[in-house]
């Protein structure tokens, strides 16, 4: 029992009460709700938010915010699409790496500034996006690229194999086992719980806390780009600022999840309890034919209220 409740704590606890309620408020609003067939499809759709929180967590718990993700999702899916025209049958095979480069490079970059030249990472990252958008005008000419997707890309993003389970799904399962792995029982997860804690004590113990903030910077953008690949298979194509809508719900979803947004302090459980809550909630909205910008508001007031509970909370390693 003791090992189970390591793993589990209050804020997870809230979060997946949240979503048996709220699931149980969809089932009234609309009873396809209770099928296993539209639970799965809920839960593809999540998975593309999912893997844009997995490594906007990371970041996070260092402590700080990563506001390059909606452009850096678009570059994934553009730079995908553009290699598989450039390179022809050699593309399809190339494209996903390619693309997962090329949010690594960004990534690289975001760390580099922050760790380095000490720039706050809200602002130095906003200025990254700001550049990511701008190339990306000159690639399309301001336009929507014409480029189309793999099938590889389209498989993943949208056909089902292992026990009719989405297979983007398995990826997002993936993605987290491997965000688990490294949090729970590598040197890494030690050192970014550390840093979030307190930086200037993890670096006087000897750690090299710049490259704990570009390895965790990297990863974000890389899983940002990956996310960006799956949503251009998802619609076929990839297309201008198709980032935009996920930076705000990637946010909400991990410091929902009981992530503490000063960092330190966060399950991944947590996270993946936010995405679907999110997630969730979009349905619902969407059903109940709300406006987008209801949406943002709600996102907003979730974290602001969140960062009012978990901004006055001692700062402990989870």
């Amino acid at each position: 029992m003791q090992r189970i409740l390591k793993y589990i704590d209050l804020p997870i606890l809230i979060v997946f009460g949240f979503i048996f309620i709220l699931w149980l408020a969809a089932v009234a609003l609309d009873a396809s709700f209770f099928s296993v067939g539209y639970l799965l499809q809920q839960l593809q759709t999540a998975s593309f938010l999912g893997i844009i929180a997995s490594g906007a967590m990371l970041v996070i718990l260092l402590g700080h915010i990563d506001l390059s993700i909606p452009w850096v999702v678009t570059v994934g899916g553009m730079m995908a699409t553009a290699a598989a025209g450039w390179w022809g049958d050699a593309g399809a095979v190339i494209a996903l790496p390619f693309a997962m480069l090329c949010g690594l490079i960004f990534g690289i970059v975001n760390g580099l500034g922050v760790a380095y030249l000490r720039i706050p990472s809200m602002i130095f990252t906003l200025g990254v996006n700001a550049v990511a958008q701008g190339l990306m005008v000159l690639h399309t000419g301001g336009f929507a690229p014409q480029d189309h997707t793999t099938e590889l890309m389209h498989w993943l993003a949208v056909k089902r194999s292992l026990w009719d389970i989405p297979n983007v799904l398995i990826v997002w399962l993936f993605v987290g086992a491997v965000i688990v792995f490294m949090l729970r029982r590598t040197p890494l997860g030690r050192y970014i719980y550390a840093v979030g804690n307190r930086e200037s004590a993890t670096y006087l113990s000897g750690v090299s806390t710049r490259g704990v903030l570009i390895t965790c910077f990297a990863l974000c953008s890389t899983l940002a780009a990956l996310a960006g690949v799956l949503l251009a298979g998802y619609s076929t194509k990839a297309y201008q600022a198709m980032g935009d809508p996920y930076l705000l719900p990637a946010i909400a979803a991990v410091v929902l999840g009981g992530t503490n947004i000063l960092g330190g302090r966060g399950k991944y459980l947590g996270t993946v309890g936010g995405v679907i809550l999110i997630t969730l909630l979009q349905s619902i909205l969407s059903v109940m034919q709300m406006e987008e910008a209801y949406r943002q508001v709600i996102y907003g007031v979730v974290i602001i209220g969140m960062l009012l509970v978990y901004g006055r909370s001692a700062k402990v390693q989870s």
